[in-house]
């Protein structure tokens, strides 16, 4: 694959919207967030990963994904809904010896496979690399997955500092239920959608 293919100007603009679309707020950045304040920055780097993986498993699981997806964000939502409710605050910046980093990584990537603006962000981002040479589809991938590591990755480490792991532990009820409300919206417009 040439340079050229990397380069081209419509895949520049897919990867200018591809960043526009990971960087703004939405279900997998408010996640990273969240696993950043609560389990450090290792878990959200690991987390974070999962969620740039993700991109490959879209295109050929796209039903699959909306049935599962919508699900398992509404089980997000209930989940994050009890931990808003719940009054231990102190748990929050404890980091547990011996956490699975696979799981980290599955539920990251689980996120983002049932995420609707992550699902749609990706068609776009298909149709605007789009100019009939599969150059350009063999570039959209690995330039994404690159993008999408920088995106998170950068989530996962500017949460996972002192500051902001104090400021969480500070507004932890509102964020908590800020994510399940998203989680529950997302979930059932994933249901609800025509895919």
């Amino acid at each position: 694959m040439s340079v050229h293919a990397f380069f081209s100007a419509n895949l520049l603009l897919a990867y200018t919207a591809y960043f526009v679309g990971t960087a703004s707020p939405g279900p997998s950045n408010l996640a990273i967030m969240s696993v950043a304040a609560n389990h450090g920055r290792k878990a959200a780097l690991v987390f974070a990963l999962g969620v740039s993986a993700a991109l490959l498993a879209w295109s050929k699981l796209l039903v699959a994904i909306k049935l599962f997806g919508g699900v398992y964000l509404l089980w997000l939502a209930f989940k994050s809904g009890r931990t808003a409710w719940s009054p231990n605050a102190a748990a929050t910046l404890k980091t547990t010896p011996g956490q699975r980093l696979s799981r980290f990584y599955a539920r990251g990537a689980m996120l983002h496979l049932t995420n609707p603006k992550a699902i749609l962000v990706w068609v776009s981002i298909v149709a605007l690399s789009s100019n009939g040479s599969g150059a350009s589809h063999g570039a959209v991938v690995p330039g994404c997955i690159a993008i999408g590591c920088m995106v998170f990755g950068g989530y996962a480490l500017v949460f996972s500092t002192d500051g902001a792991r104090r400021l969480y532990v500070r507004g932890r009820r509102a964020m908590e239920a800020c994510l399940a409300v998203v989680f529950g919206l997302a979930g059932i417009r994933l249901l609800a959608s025509n895919v």
